[in-house]
Order: structure tokens, then sequence, then C-alpha cells
């Protein structure tokens, strides 16, 4: 399980729809290996060096994507990092795509709630809310 909070993930979307607008799009997460899906409002869970989420829209040349690490899985402060990384999203490199239209209206109808949890499984994304 992968844990952010909801103030972060809403400035993920928040800039993925901005630079999507003013930059002729969104990117695709799959780098054209599935052309269209993915290509709308929503985040990248990515795993790599450790495991974050990313915004989505077309960026300005020399600009950079929005990113926020996971509570339990960032290399500058996690020691297990790693290991983690390995039981919860596996051992090689990858991206998840996690449309806005699942993220927000969860948000809207939990207003108490402070974080996201992501959990992925063989088949599909969970997502729930916390409140701490």
């Amino acid at each position: 399980m992968f844990t952010f909070p909801i103030p972060a993930v809403r400035k993920v979307v928040e800039r993925g729809i901005a630079d999507a607008a003013a930059n002729g799009g969104f990117r695709n997460p799959y780098y054209g290996t599935r052309p269209g899906e993915g290509e709308r409002p929503g985040l990248w869970l990515v795993g790599d060096k450790g495991v974050y989420i990313v915004s989505n829209g077309k960026l300005a040349e020399g600009s950079r994507a929005l990113v926020v690490y996971s509570e339990q899985c960032h290399p500058n402060s996690d020691i297990d990092w790693w290991a983690y990384k390995r039981r919860h999203f596996g051992g090689d490199d990858g991206i998840e795509f996690i449309e806005a239209e699942r993220v927000i209206p969860l948000f809207d109808r939990n207003m108490r709630a402070t974080h996201l949890n992501v959990e992925l499984t063989d088949t599909e994304i969970g997502l729930s809310l916390i409140t701490r």
C-alpha cells in the first residue's frame, strides 16, 4: 500500500490538467505502446527509484512534471524503500494510470479524510481514504 496526502494528490491532478491545457493534451503513460490509453486527466503511479505519483499533462520544453513520493517509499528518507517497493509494486519499474474521475469523487465524498491509500493487486488498483 502507498499513502499520499490528499492535498498533494489534488495538486498533481490539477497540475496535469493545467499542463495539458497549456501544452496540447495529456502524455501517454505507456510511451505510445497503447495509443490513446491514459491520455486524459489523472495521475501516474510510478515504481522506479521509490514509488511516486506524477502529473500527466504534456510539458513545456524544459519543464518537469509534479512528483510526490509515497510516505512509505521515498529513497531519500526511507531506508527500506527498495524492499517495500518490491513487496508492494514489484521489482521491475512500471507505470499505472489512475483516472482523475476515480480519485477526485472519493475526496469530495469524504471531506474528513487526509490521505489516499493506493494498493496494487495482480488485477486491480485499489483506492481507499484514511483520516489521521
